[in-house]
């Protein structure tokens, strides 16, 4: 017998020990090598039981030589973003769109995909197919990113392939839209194309998802991320959810991420965990393999690369499961076009008689419906191809059809003043005793000089216990004005604002720590109102 297989039949016979007596054996080692040596026993035991899995893959194969299968000793090459699990697996908020409502299909069924996802290895599915044909797939799929093989993997691909037919038929209906577009801004971008159904993983290729963390879009960018890659959030765009924006900004983080990394299994899983957590299973690991790493990532990061080569299986077998892509309400063709001024759904759909939800699937970026164009700044509108020419005969009157009605000073400022609120996550934090301004500021991370600028606080930083502070995370403070600091009486029950130049009742509201309507009320004005530098608004003490 070589020694080849001498070696295998000893590894297995050590595997295939009784649980107790490999218990026995590893407290004795434990006892002797002391608490030090836990961790790099526990990563070796985690190697072998890899390394068992693709030898009886190889003996049930027969034929199958070890140096000629794709196993977990692959590397694996991807890039790095925030994955939100809970996006597709449940927790969703999707829009109004019904292709935008698959989250909701495992809420209706009875497989625990979120426990699954968050603890991969704590459930095992079984199939008929043995798994030298998934192995010979694999390989026949020629991906420029290596693919490895193991129990897990087998499990997400089953999972995807065998046991939720209706969700992965959803999926392949969105893929025929979305996956053809992501494959041509990935090329632009020099990324492999199979990095495509990352975004099926992240959103269910949702490009209104939006997670309990508040990550959104397609891609799932949370708020600083979408910045830092030059998407745009304002009060009427939120480009988190255009999902051409959003996939050349996915690819930006991926192209980063990967030159970070060198191995796109590593960028893959950063993109969920961020590059911080990856380099800290780095480091404990003492290994940049991945699946050296593994048990090292959070629970919830575990799972993101098995799953990544799940949807790839799908993407490229599905017909062997007799699987068929669902019908979907998006039209393959569209057109597109530049608008430079403000324009409202409604409008459009009133005139040119494209449907509102149409509208929105294709511009889900426009969040309340309303395109601000201007003259500085062109915004794009999609329209299905067979309303072109209807769009270009209305285009000159559109913008004056009912525009009194759409955007009347009211309905335009308090749309602005809602979306300001939901976005810039103000938070009112109350002193406790012991606490510092400086230890408040570095609690919430912002500048001692905002915290003290937006609370009135003066140059020798006295709080008192109970005080309620205001605090703008987000980008959502008021802008400061050059017209200096702002003046404040006190009188009994109530204090006096002096209004100075800049100032906006929603400004007001957040810099004195009340709520907007409390002012609105004890002065007498409404949401609408024009204030006037030197005037005086009254306002509760807190």
């Amino acid at each position: 017998m070589t020694r080849k297989y001498s070696m295998i039949l000893l590894l297995l016979a050590f595997l295939a020990a009784p649980a107790a007596a490999n218990a026995q054996f590893l407290k004795k080692i434990f006892k002797k090598n002391g608490e030090a040596n836990k961790k790099e026993l526990k990563a070796q035991i985690n190697r072998l039981e890899r390394e068992r899995d693709s030898l009886l893959t190889i003996i049930e194969g027969g034929a199958i030589a070890l140096s000629d299968t794709t196993t977990m000793e692959d590397t694996l090459n991807v890039g790095e973003l925030d994955y939100v699990t809970s996006q597709i697996f449940g927790n969703a908020e999707p829009g109004s769109n019904p292709d935008s409502l698959l989250s909701i299909w495992y809420r209706q069924k009875a497989i625990p995909i979120g426990r699954f996802i968050s603890e991969p290895d704590s459930v095992e599915y079984f199939s008929n197919i043995p798994d030298s044909v998934y192995i010979r797939k694999i390989q026949e799929m020629n991906s420029f990113i290596p693919i490895p093989y193991n129990r897990t993997v087998r499990n997400y691909i089953i999972l995807y392939t065998e046991k939720m037919p209706e969700f992965s038929e959803q999926i392949l209906g969105l893929s025929q839209y979305y996956l053809p577009i992501f494959e041509e801004i990935l090329d632009q971008y020099n990324l492999p194309k199979e990095l495509k159904v990352m975004a099926i993983i992240e959103s269910g290729l949702s490009p209104v998802a939006r997670s309990r963390a508040n990550a959104k879009g397609i891609w799932q960018f949370m708020f600083r991320t979408a910045l830092q890659y030059d998407l745009k959030i304002t009060s009427f765009v939120d480009e988190r959810y255009d999902p051409i924006k959003a996939t050349h900004a996915a690819a930006k983080y991926l192209s980063d991420a990967y030159t970070i990394f060198g191995d796109w299994a590593l960028a893959i899983s950063s993109y969920n965990c961020g590059a911080g957590n990856v380099n800290k299973a780095i480091r404990r690991a003492g290994s940049r393999e991945f699946w050296d790493i593994y048990p090292y990532l959070p629970r919830e990061t575990r799972g993101y690369v098995p799953a990544f080569v799940g949807a790839l299986y799908l993407i490229n077998y599905y017909k062997d499961y007799k699987l068929e892509p669902a019908k979907t309400s998006l039209p393959i063709e569209v057109d597109t076009f530049k608008i430079h001024r403000n324009l409202h759904f409604k409008q459009i759909s009133e005139l040119v008689g494209i449907p509102i939800e149409t509208l929105k699937s294709l511009n889900p970026q426009y969040v309340n419906e309303i395109i601000p164009g201007n003259e500085k700044n062109e915004y794009i509108l999609r329209v299905p191809y067979n309303y072109t020419a209807a769009f270009v005969d209305h285009e000159d009157s559109l913008y004056n059809f009912k525009k009194d009605v759409y955007f009347t000073p009211v309905v335009y400022n308090r749309i602005k003043e809602d979306r300001l609120l939901s976005e810039s996550q103000t938070i009112y934090h109350k002193v406790r005793s012991g606490e510092t301004l400086g230890g408040i500021a570095l609690r919430y991370k912002v500048r001692l000089a905002d915290l003290k600028r937006w609370n009135n606080i003066g140059s020798r930083n006295l709080i008192r216990i109970g005080q309620r502070l205001v605090i703008y995370k987000n980008g959502g403070a008021p802008a400061s004005s050059s017209s200096g600091k702002a003046k404040v009486t006190s009188d009994g029950n109530y204090q006096y604002y002096t209004i100075k130049k800049g100032d906006t009742l929603l400004g007001i509201a957040y810099s004195c720590g009340v709520k907007l309507n409390d002012i609105l009320k004890l002065n007498g004005l409404s949401r609408n109102s024009k204030i006037y530098p030197g005037k005086k608004l009254k306002i509760k003490k807190i």
